[in-house]
């Protein structure tokens, strides 16, 4: 048996997250720079503790307007001190709350910038190595930051459920109408090809390798908690253990 690690992004007050931490087994938490304050992150961290979930930060631009999902131009010493100042918000409290924070995952514009931009994906390595070399990072195989991380850190390579790929296995623009998979059964498909062939199809039907740790579904997505659902009912007479 095979057991599925999924992850979400949560405290981003969507409305969901108590409702998705029995499905997961790790959690991304907002930092209040794209969505939240030290009030979520405070009863996300307890949410997480009550389902046994493991606990990371979920730094982003600090671009609360455009919920991270814009890339900035920031000095790499400004992108280096925000995204240090996020992660270090989570952490104290986590550790107040008596856990350990377990990995960074970056959010958004942040995230993606991260795949191709190595300064970005620098400052990123240089803000988690300063704070904590055990923590892990989350980002896809073969990113800038996979590369620049992978000598010091321990990184885990995602893919995503509900989100479609573009051919290079980026993920399509979210200004892009099939950016985003809601319905259930073809959130299952998506997962389920990842899990017994290890391959995606992309959004021009190509199958295309892949290669990851953990499966994320967006705790944002209207239809997070019916996926979440969907997905334990059908694989449950599976080879794969869910959670």
């Amino acid at each position: 048996m095979n057991q599925i690690v999924f992850n979400a992004d949560v405290g981003e007050e969507a409305g969901f997250d108590a409702q998705i931490m029995p499905y997961i087994s790790w959690c991304n938490i907002a930092c209040g720079s794209h969505a939240g304050n030290e009030k979520v992150i405070q009863k996300t961290i307890e949410l997480a503790i009550e389902n046994n979930v493991k606990i990371g930060a979920h730094p982003s631009y600090p671009d609360r307007e455009n919920f991270g999902r814009k890339s900035l131009m920031l000095p790499y010493g400004d992108l280096v001190n925000t995204i240090t100042d996020q992660i270090l918000l989570v952490k104290y409290f986590t550790e107040k709350a008596g856990e350990k924070l377990h990995h960074v995952k970056p959010h958004g514009a942040l995230y993606n910038d991260a795949v191709k931009n190595s300064e970005v994906a620098k400052s990123i390595l240089e803000s988690v190595k300063n704070i904590d070399k055990n923590l892990y990072i989350i980002t896809p195989k073969d990113s800038k930051l996979s590369y620049l991380s992978n000598d010091v850190l321990t990184v885990k390579y995602e893919v995503f459920a509900d989100r479609n790929y573009n051919s290079d296995l980026t993920l399509v623009s979210r200004s892009e109408k099939r950016a985003v998979i809601k319905d259930p059964m073809e959130v299952f498909d998506h997962v389920f090809r990842m899990l017994s062939k290890n391959e995606i199809r992309t959004i021009g039907g190509e199958e295309r390798v892949v290669n990851f740790d953990t499966i994320c579904v967006h705790g944002d997505n209207p239809n997070s908690v019916k996926i979440l659902e969907f997905l334990k009912n059908k694989l449950t007479n599976t080879d794969f253990i869910f959670r």
